[in-house]
């Protein structure tokens, strides 16, 4: 299996993120993934949740991204970094991505929930279940 590692954009992004879930994405990452992936996001603030509802990119302003009661973001967005770039258009490379996270969350026992098993499919998208 391939070893992969974050950028330092990645790192950034988990900034603030709780730490439970920080530690299902560097678990899936440097042990479980087939795949290689980037960390689109993490914790947003509540002005880019509101540009991101605008834009139609989010439909909720009680986002997992934003801090919760503990402080902390209970979301990420992770996409697949295939030949130098997400492939958008290739929803099994996002499937991989769930795998493997669903994978290191059962093993670390962190309960997630995937976007991309909702009605409105979102692939990116990781978050806490408490």
């Amino acid at each position: 299996m391939p070893i992969y590692k974050f950028s330092q954009r990645s790192y950034d992004n988990l900034r603030g993120v709780h730490p439970d879930l920080v530690a299902v994405v560097v678990a899936c990452l440097y042990r479980y993934t087939t795949i290689d992936f980037t960390v689109i996001e993490g914790l947003r603030d509540i002005e880019r949740q509101k540009v991101l509802v605008e834009q139609g990119k989010s439909w909720t302003m009680d986002s997992k991204h934003l801090p919760q009661s503990d402080g902390f973001g209970h979301a990420v967005d992770l996409a697949p970094w295939v030949d130098g770039g997400i492939p958008w258009d290739h929803w099994s490379s996002f499937e991989y991505v769930a795998v493997a996270m669903k994978f290191a969350a059962r093993h670390l026992g962190v309960n997630i929930t995937w976007g991309g098993d909702w009605k409105v499919r979102d692939g990116p998208h990781f978050q806490l279940s408490l």
